[in-house]
């Protein structure tokens, strides 16, 4: 039987986290698509789940690699959206660790980073332009349409700084891991 979830999760650790509580449940991730998780019924805890953040889109040849080589190694990929892809692993079949040192957990936590501060700037950067565009077309003809150009600047840039402290953990986490990499050193 199947089971359609509709949910946003901001945080893939909390995800990663909800994926494998709906596991032990009896609950396996079939498919996935924005904010719709479509489950199947399992034996409780058949699966351990991780998501990756690929370096290319999940058709690039060398995801399609990388892919094929998880899957060679019983990592099955559920689902993919845009550049996440959401993997699994029979539970009996040992732990799943998809970063095991610190370099790579360092890596694909900076890589989740450069997402961010994209999406942040270009939100703070449409935002200030749209701004800027209200306000010199309001001076030079005090159209009205113009305070709305100000209205969606202001709400893109505040959601440029939502991007902003979204990204917070994620840059504490790389200093964190970067500190203990030195010390290791």
């Amino acid at each position: 039987m199947k089971h359609v979830v509709r949910k946003l999760i901001w945080d893939y650790e909390k995800e990663e986290k909800w994926l494998n509580e709906m596991s032990a449940k009896g609950m396996a991730l079939s498919e996935l698509s924005w904010c719709k998780y479509v489950f199947t019924e399992t034996p409780n805890n058949e699966y351990t789940y991780r998501i990756e953040l690929l370096d290319n889109m999940p058709d690039h040849p060398d995801s399609i690699k990388y892919l094929k080589f998880l899957e060679e190694n019983g990592i099955d990929c559920v689902s993919t959206y845009m550049r996440w892809v959401y993997l699994r692993k029979k539970s009996g079949e040992g732990p799943f660790d998809i970063y095991t040192d610190l370099e790579s957990r360092i890596k694909h936590y900076k890589r989740i980073n450069r997402l961010w501060k994209s999406v942040m700037w270009l939100e703070l950067i449409l935002g200030l332009f749209n701004v800027m565009i209200g306000v010199i077309n309001y001076s030079f003809s005090s159209q009205d349409l113009s305070i709305v150009n100000v209205i969606m600047g202001g709400m893109l840039i505040l959601l440029g700084l939502v991007f902003l402290i979204i990204g917070a953990p994620i840059r504490k986490k790389i200093k964190k891991l970067q500190l203990e990499n030195l010390i290791i050193e």
